[in-house]
């Protein structure tokens, strides 16, 4: 009948709106790290119910173009209001990048179709695997845009403990690996079997381990001596922040007066706070801006265009302190279509009115700002949803950052959800590292996160203001910092590779 043939199809879109939920609500901003393993649970029950290799795919596919539309369906803002695309245009440019992306867990979900002939153990290893290799495949794609991953959703939950030594995707990898678990229990059968009964209790006992064991640590040995900050948020409008009658004047005159104004050991001024190149600038504007912090005891980072014509521009952020060189910061990681242009793409950008350009890559482990003890490292808008090349910094213990600092201007995605989930990718990278966090940001998250990834201060979106307050750095090295830093993302990629090759090659019998 047709109702039984649309509804496997229609539990998949259902499953992944509830999987785009699960990384932040809507109504309140949080993940909800038991949505995500329920909604992976329902595509794992669906997929392993499929009499095919394409119906798996499909379902696969079904789900993770409504997980990935909905989880950045803001993108339309940005191409729509602010860059002008007419909204038919921008809805498909949305819905393609999201069909796209999604191919890949399509793929997931037919390889595990085509091994489900074997024990339910290893069942959920192949899932797991193939799922995993699905968000790495995504980390790499185009120059990568994993927005959304599902580890983001258990960055309050049990599974945070896991952070610091397998990072988001591992914690990816054992969320998958519960929720096909969790899916067998969809079926009488597995309700009166004692063996499953026994899965599900050791289930609940290992989150239950992870979930003491992610408590926080009352006392500390060596904590380091707290450094002030002053984070700036402008809320520059932003159709008009690079508009020279109306968003430049009023981004120089209220940064330069709060530059000018600060107390704090540390001001951060978030990205492009000032919207021009020092060249272009009022006459004595960026002379009286180092002059300021040339002498005394206090430093800034701010985010500033440089470059010029001849050499080419760099989304940059500076760094100002007394008897030293100007310190400089490149972004790495460019936005396609924001901060150059791809190959074959120019008719595309052509339609928008955004401010786009082709920008100058900095390099990998740039050095970290120091100051009053702590090497501070600069990373720009989306950079930190790549923790494996923030890790490149930590290397060498000595020189490792002590203080994480992301300066952003996400106001091209209005006031939605896109500030909560990036708040929560950052949140995500504190506790990789065990780093503070503290984000300068134009209209919002503006925060201090402590290195367990818990926001101890955090000033209301889409107001002016500063956020002021202390962070105390850490040095410690934790596993996955240790491991990522030399191997990458390599040893996720073999274990994924490596179950499904010992899954292919293994004998196969029916469960």
């Amino acid at each position: 009948m047709l109702h039984t043939r649309v509804a496997p199809f229609l539990l998949a879109l259902l499953a992944g709106w509830a999987q785009a939920l699960s990384i932040a609500a809507p109504w309140n901003g949080q993940p909800v790290w038991w949505l995500q393993l329920v909604s992976l649970a329902a595509i794992a029950w669906l997929v392993r119910r499929s009499r095919s290799r394409l119906r798996a795919g499909v379902l696969g596919w079904v789900f993770a173009t409504t997980w990935l539309a909905a989880t950045f369906w803001w993108l339309f803002i940005s191409m729509h209001v602010y860059g002008g695309l007419p909204a038919p245009f921008a809805a498909l440019a949305v819905f393609a990048l999201a069909a796209l992306l999604s191919l890949y867990y399509a793929a997931a979900c037919a390889v595990f179709a085509a091994l489900h002939d074997h024990s339910a153990p290893v069942r959920a290893l192949v899932f797991a695997a193939a799922w995993m290799l699905a968000e790495l495949l995504r980390v790499t794609w185009f120059t990568g845009f994993p927005w959304g991953a599902g580890g983001y959703a258990h960055v309050d939950g049990p599974l945070s403990f896991l952070a610091g030594r397998i990072g988001v995707h591992g914690i990816g990898f054992v969320a998958a690996v519960l929720a096909f678990m969790l899916s067998l229990f969809a079926s009488r059968a597995a309700l009166r079997s004692w063996r499953h009964w026994i899965v599900l209790g050791a289930t609940a006992g290992l989150l239950a381990a992870c979930n003491v064991a992610t408590q926080p640590v009352q006392s500390r040995v060596g904590e380091r001596p707290a450094l002030s900050v002053e984070l700036l948020q402008g809320n520059i409008p932003q159709d008009e922040k690079f508009q020279p009658g109306s968003g430049v004047p009023l981004a120089l005159e209220w940064y330069g007066r709060e530059l000018q104004g600060s107390t704090a050991s540390l001001v951060v001024a978030p990205e492009t706070a000032i919207p021009m190149l020092p060249q272009q600038l009022p006459p004595g504007y960026f002379d009286a801006l180092k002059a300021r912090f040339a002498t005394g005891d206090q430093a800034a980072l701010l985010g500033i265009p440089l470059g010029s014509f001849d050499a080419g521009y760099t989304n940059s952020v500076i760094g100002l302190k007394p008897a030293a060189p100007v310190y400089r910061f490149d972004k790495h990681h460019l936005v396609p279509f924001g901060e150059f242009i791809p190959p074959l793409f120019k008719w595309f950008t052509r339609m928008m009115n955004i401010p786009l350009g082709d920008f100058n890559r900095g390099s990998l482990g740039q050095p970290a700002f120091e100051w009053k003890g702590e090497r501070l490292a600069p990373n720009i808008c989306y950079e930190d949803l790549f923790g494996e090349e923030l890790a490149v910094q930590f290397s060498d213990a000595a020189k490792a950052p002590t203080i994480l600092v992301n300066v952003s201007n996400i106001g091209w995605f209005g006031n939605t959800v896109a500030i909560d989930q990036h708040l929560q990718i950052s949140r995500m990278r504190a506790i990789e590292f065990a780093r503070p966090v503290i984000r300068a940001t134009n209209t919002g998250a503006t925060a201090i996160i402590d290195d367990r990834g818990d926001v101890r201060k955090l000033l209301p979106r889409y107001t002016r203001g500063v956020l002021s307050g202390e962070v105390s750095g850490r040095s410690v090295i934790t596993p996955y910092a240790w491991w990522v830093s030399r191997l990458g993302l390599w040893p996720l990629w073999l274990l994924g590779i490596g179950i499904i090759l010992a899954a292919i090659w293994r004998p196969r019998r029916r469960p």
